[in-house]
C-alpha cells in the first residue's frame, strides 16, 4: 500500500494545471512531503535579513490582510518580526507542493474555533491536496514553523537567557502543576532551576498548541509534563542516540478531561542560545502500534536566498525526548 505521503504527491502531480505560479518560487528548494512519522522543523534568525529589497519581496506573498496587520503594529522591530513569520509559513508550504510548486501568495488559510491557523486548500476545487499540518513561535533572535503530514504539531521557541520578573517558583506556583512545582523545588542552583523551568514551558507550550486549543482553553495548571530523570541533570543526548521508552509524557493533573491522543515530544537546544520544543500527535503517527521515534529534520533558511541543514551538525542538540535528529533529503 502507497504511503502518505506517496498518495499526497501522486494527487498533487494530476491536478497542478491551473494553479497560479510565481518565477520567485523557482528560489525555493522544493522538498519532499514528510512522512507520517516525521516532522521538519525551519527557523529564521531575523538578525541575518537586513537586505531590504528582499523584506520587500517578503511583503508582496503576503494576503492583503496580513499586510495590513503587519503595517499596523508598532515599531520596525515588531513589524519585521511579523513579516519574516508570514513569509516563513508561506514559502515554508509552498515547497512541498513539489510537482508543481505553488506560488506562496496562492496559499490560503483558515483557523479552528480556537484560532489556530491551518491550511484551506477549498480554494483549490475542493480537490484531495496534502494534509499538510503546520505551526510557528518566535521570540524575538528565532522565528520557526514545524510542518507533518496528517498528524497535528506543535512547537515552541524561547531563549535560553529568557529572565523573569517573579521569582521562578512563585511564578511556576501560578501556572504549573504540582508534580513540575515539586520538581523545580527540588534544583537548589537558582540557574539551573532557571533553565528547567525554561524546559518544562516550552514543552506545555508546544503542547496546548498541538491540541488546538491554546492557553486560555488548556491552562497549563490542568496537565502535567513528566521528564524522565527529571532533566536535572541538563544531559544532552547525542543526535545518534535514540530512547527506547518515551522521556517525556504528558497525563492530566485534575478531573477536566483535557487530554485527547498520544503524544510524541522532542526538545532541543538550537545555536547554544534557544530551546526549541515538537510535540506531535502519536496516534496518527504510527496507527496506535506502539511508541516510536519522531523522525526530526532541522533546517536554518533565509526563503529565497540559502538553506542550510543542521540536523546532524552540533547546531541542533537532542535533550530529551524519543527523537531521531536525520540528515535533510
Amino acid at each position: 500500500m502507497s504511503s502518505l505521503r506517496d498518495k499526497a504527491l501522486l494527487t498533487t502531480s494530476m491536478y497542478c494545471f491551473g494553479r497560479n505560479f510565481v518565477t520567485a518560487s523557482s528560489s525555493l528548494l522544493p522538498v519532499q512531503l514528510p512522512s507520517p512519522k516525521e516532522a521538519h522543523f525551519w527557523y529564521i534568525l531575523p538578525d541575518e535579513i537586513k537586505n531590504a529589497n528582499l523584506l520587500n519581496r517578503y511583503l508582496e506573498i503576503l494576503s492583503p490582510g496580513e499586510k495590513e496587520n503587519v503595517l499596523r503594529m508598532s515599531g520596525e522591530q515588531l513589524k519585521k518580526r511579523a513579516l519574516l513569520a508570514r513569509a516563513l509559513v508561506r514559502t515554508t508550504l509552498a515547497r512541498y507542493q513539489t510537482n508543481c510548486q505553488i506560488d506562496p501568495k496562492s496559499l490560503k488559510f483558515t483557523k479552528n474555533d480556537h484560532g489556530k491557523p491551518e491550511v484551506d486548500w477549498q480554494y483549490a476545487d475542493d480537490r484531495s491536496l496534502p494534509p499538510l499540518h503546520f505551526n510557528i513561535s518566535h521570540t524575538s533572535s528565532l522565528i520557526a514553523c514545524g510542518v507533518t503530514v496528517g498528524s497535528a504539531i506543535g512547537i515552541d521557541v524561547e531563549e535560553k537567557q529568557r529572565r523573569l520578573k517573579n521569582d521562578i517558583l512563585a511564578f511556576a506556583r501560578r501556572y504549573f502543576s504540582p508534580h513540575e512545582i515539586e520538581m523545580l523545588t527540588t534544583i537548589a542552583d537558582p540557574e539551573l532551576r532557571r533553565q528547567e523551568f525554561i524546559k518544562l514551558w516550552t514543552l506545555k507550550e508546544a503542547y496546548v498548541k498541538a491540541i488546538g486549543k491554546g492557553f486560555s482553553a488548556s491552562p497549563f495548571k490542568t496537565f502535567t509534563v513528566r521528564l524522565r530523570d527529571h532533566m536535572k541533570e541538563c544531559i544532552h543526548l547525542p543526535p545518534h542516540m535514540i530512547s527506547k521508552a518515551p522521556e517525556i509524557t504528558v497525563e492530566p493533573s485534575d478531573d477536566q478531561k483535557n487530554l485527547r491522543g498520544n503524544w510524541q515530544f522532542a526538545l532541543l537546544e538550537l545555536a547554544g542560545s534557544h530551546y526549541a520544543a515538537v510535540c506531535i500527535e502519536q496516534d496518527n503517527i504510527n496507527g496506535g502500534k506502539g511508541s516510536i521515534p519522531v523522525t526530526l529534520t532541522v533546517r536554518k533558511t533565509i526563503p529565497f536566498v540559502e538553506d542550510e541543514c543542521i540536523s546532524a551538525s552540533d547546531t541542533a542538540v537532542v535533550i530529551s525526548g524519543s527523537t531521531r535528529l536525520v540528515v535533510c533529503d
